[in-house]
């Protein structure tokens, strides 16, 4: 591993001149078209000293182009005195010009740029100097397209030295309304016991994947049997799997967001998911992003697998997650509402913005194929995007879409520009992560909301489809484009299927899903999102009639059954004003004491000279 660089640090500009070579300090005097022949390296320090000192600097600013003046500028009005290439290219485009030819070669030429900046830092005197006539620079801004995206995107290859375009189709998923209808499927599916993962990872395998898939709305973001059998591209593989990303972020998200957690190898619903199952979802979804934020359980970088040595000795290198997710966060936040932005803007805007990162601190565990030739560690190798943006698309793509924070706009992952072919062992991979495919997204209404950037939200109206028919006699029937798959688990829990279509409400099945736990208002809600007709009055009737019966009742808890030795004693303790409290009289010689009162009743008993013995 090369030893860090250090930058030093110029306090004046005679200090700064000093470190150059007597060659370089050469090629800066024939800049200034100074005709002494100078030979010494303190004469040739001094000389431009007297050139460039003072006010004099301000003419040599004037001849330079503005991409020079932007690069000075952004120095100057910055809390250090480095030049930082990399977010100035990400602001500007390019770089601006500090000299032609190789600056390691006898034939390199220096700029007028090299007055200003020495080894990349400016001298501080001379910061201070060009504070007084040097502007602002540009505010750093984030490249937003708009209200709309297009429909196609236009992918670039080069193969075999000649450059190849396709248009795509680009593929747009609006996600602020799927999710909270997603987060309700998933979580019906659960509590029917049906969503099983590792005892040992808690991840979920293939099967459950495929399973969450066919209950969210839309299916997951990719279909890999779809993508199989309409492969028309030549330059992708239709055997290159992509596997879930919805369906897998669902399993992660409400584990961490402890609204499930593992019962043998099965999740089940927590207190909290049962409560969500009530509640508002857009509240519940705020809530599974906060906490995944804060997450250290769970390390997204893991998902892109053709990188190796992310365990073992290479984990020990890899960066806090909830540092990495809370930089993108606030970037994220900086988005406007409902405004497209690509993705690769985006990144450009995080570099230029100074909302930086880092996956590894130890890129050389990192590997692709093979450790030694396939090494990360190499120059170029471990870039902002390969690593960084790698990770930036999985937390976007796979989490904050997801959550519903942000609108997606997205290609075959394969289609999608190979910018990691340079690196060794690439050659037969189609992409390096299945989320190469990202390109667009746009912060939501509910993503603001998410991120804390208004306190309510009001969600949207939604139309009511026609898939059920509630009739007067307590049956429903499905029809039309077909039942919710979560909406038919609601269905079974509260009512006797007949047939594959038909279910026919019975109060005995309803008051058992009552006593579960769960609640008729859950009932309702399906029934009346999957009909656009009133409901008969008649069924009304019979869930307003289980409502009553199921709210007549109350659980207070365990209760303890204390008998006294006579009619007297009993009415004794239940009338004295420091046992009454917590104590009730059954019958003539009875006390019931429920448990959460049993502590302060046995203290108030002693205190009026009574004890009860435990149990015989």
């Amino acid at each position: 591993m090369p030893r860090k660089q250090t930058v030093e640090i110029f306090p004046s500009l005679q200090q700064a001149l000093e470190v150059k070579t007597v060659d370089e300090l050469k090629k800066l005097c024939a800049l200034l078209s100074l005709d002494q022949k100078l030979t010494r390296k303190a004469d040739l320090v001094t000389v431009i000293l007297q050139q460039i000192e003072g006010v004099k600097i301000q003419k040599i600013w004037q001849q330079l182009d503005e991409l020079q003046k932007a690069a000075i500028a952004e120095v100057v009005h910055s809390s250090g005195n480095n030049y930082n290439a990399d977010a100035f290219v990400a602001k500007y485009g390019q770089k601006p010009n500090f000299g032609t030819g190789d600056r390691y070669s006898s034939r390199y030429q220096p700029s007028l740029l090299s007055f200003f900046l020495y080894q990349g830092v400016m001298p501080s005197e001379l910061k201070q100097t060009l504070k007084v006539f040097v502007p602002k620079p540009q505010a750093t801004c984030l490249n937003e397209v708009g209200d709309t995206i297009p429909d196609i995107f236009l992918v670039r290859h080069q193969r075999y030295w000649n450059d190849q375009e396709y248009e795509v189709p680009l593929t747009v998923c609006e996600m602020e309304q799927v999710a909270q209808k997603d987060l309700l499927s998933v979580l019906r599916l659960i509590q029917s016991g049906k969503v099983s993962v590792s005892d040992k990872t808690s991840l979920p395998s293939g099967a459950t994947v495929k399973a969450i898939a066919t209950i969210l709305l839309g299916g997951d973001f990719y279909d890999d049997q779809q993508r199989k059998a309409e492969a028309q591209y030549h330059y992708r593989s239709p055997d290159d799997d992509i596997g879930g990303i919805k369906a897998f972020a669902w399993t992660a998200l409400l584990q961490v967001g402890n609204m499930a957690e593992l019962s043998g190898k099965k999740l089940v619903l927590t207190k909290a998911g049962l409560k969500a199952l009530q509640e508002p979802p857009a509240k519940t979804l705020q809530t599974l992003w906060k906490r995944w934020l804060k997450n250290t359980t769970f390390d997204e970088f893991r998902r892109i697998d053709e990188i190796k040595g992310q365990m073992g000795k290479g984990s020990r290198g890899m960066t806090a997650v909830a540092g990495r997710r809370e930089v993108i966060a606030n970037a994220l936040s900086e988005c406007s509402i409902g405004k497209w932005t690509q993705f690769t803007d985006f990144s450009k805007y995080m570099v230029a913005s100074g909302h930086l990162f880092e996956v590894t601190r130890d890129p050389y565990e990192l590997y692709i194929c093979e450790l030694g030739y396939g090494n990360l560690g190499y120059s170029g190798s471990h870039d902002w995007h390969i690593l960084q943006e790698r990770y930036m698309r999985c937390l976007l793509f796979e989490y904050a879409a997801t959550l519903g924070l942000i609108d997606v706009g997205y290609v075959d992952p394969g289609v999608a520009w190979r910018d990691f072919g340079d690196l060794w062992g690439t050659e037969d991979l189609h992409f390096l992560s299945r989320y190469d495919g990202l390109i667009y997204f746009r912060l939501t209404a509910l993503g603001a909301y998410c991120l804390g950037l208004t306190e309510k939200y009001q969600p949207v109206a939604i139309a009511n489809s026609q898939t059920l028919r509630v009739l007067p006699n307590l049956e429903i029937m499905a029809s039309g484009t077909g039942l919710n798959i979560s909406d038919a688990l609601v269905l079974d829990r509260y009512a006797q299927r007949i047939s594959d279509e038909i279910w026919q409400l019975d109060l005995d099945q309803l008051l058992t899903a009552i006593e579960d736990g769960h609640q008729v208002t859950e009932l309702k809600q399906v029934l009346e999102q999957n009909t656009s007709e009133p409901l008969p009055e008649s069924v009304q009737e019979f869930l307003n009639n289980a409502s009553e019966k199921a709210s007549s009742l109350r659980d207070l808890g365990d209760a303890k059954l204390i008998e006294c030795a006579s009619s007297h004693l009993a009415t004794l303790i239940a009338n004295d004003p420091l046992t009454k409290k917590y104590c009730q009289l059954v019958g003539s010689r009875a006390l019931v004491v429920l448990a959460i009162h049993e502590g302060k009743f046995r203290k108030a008993l002693r205190q009026i000279g009574y004890a009860l013995p435990p149990v015989r």
